[in-house]
């Protein structure tokens, strides 16, 4: 078990200070919670949030869905890495990718380098029943929106997995899950277990 857990203010102060001028980078597949979760936890502790998808949208003047059919995968991948190349330059912040860009060994390389990354992983169902309810899925656009899902599972879960940290992610409030990446990076970083204020006892 850790040390008792350090009061908010300085629980946070130390893992700041662990983590220095790195990003805290979630990787994970679409509809995992990377961008609901990385917000709370930017919250949590005070730091600016990033999404790599609005980011490129905004330097690209063109939706991912539009990037996808106008330039092929290859290419939206490439505008990707460079794009998140350089927000890992502005830490230390929250960071959310899309579900592709850790799957790029540059990308992979670069996040090692500046930031500490953490995998939301979900299983199938929970996925599914998110990802149904948009549209916005360039990926997903196929008969068997399943059948993609399940392909993509098995050939980037392997990847995620060398991720500093693994989180499972499951249908709970956002409270719940955020604060347990918060203690995931804690033990990453050497700090004792900061207390959220919502810490909700969960077996």
């Amino acid at each position: 078990m850790n040390a008792s857990p350090n009061p908010p203010d300085e629980g946070r102060a130390a893992l700041l200070a662990q983590l220095g001028s790195r990003s805290i980078v979630f990787v994970g597949l679409m509809g995992a919670g990377k961008t609901a979760i990385g917000r709370k936890v930017a919250t949590v502790l005070s730091l600016p949030f990033i999404d790599s998808d609005h980011e490129i949208e905004t330097v690209s003047r063109m939706t991912v869905p539009e990037l996808f059919e106008r330039y092929g995968e290859p290419e939206f991948r490439a505008l990707e890495q460079r794009v998140i190349l350089r927000l890992l330059e502005n830490g230390p912040q929250v960071l959310s990718t899309g579900g592709g860009a850790f799957m790029n060994a540059q990308t992979r390389e670069a996040i090692a380098a500046h930031g500490v990354s953490v995998w939301l992983k979900a299983d199938l169902d929970l996925l599914m029943e998110r990802v149904s309810k948009k549209q916005n899925r360039p990926l997903l656009k196929s008969p068997d929106p399943r059948g993609v899902l399940e392909r993509l599972m098995d050939e980037r879960y392997p990847v995620y997995a060398t991720a500093d940290i693994t989180v499972p992610t499951r249908d709970d409030r956002k409270e719940i899950i955020a604060g347990e990446v918060i203690c995931a990076l804690c033990t990453h970083l050497g700090v004792a277990a900061i207390e959220t204020s919502d810490e909700v006892e969960h077996e």
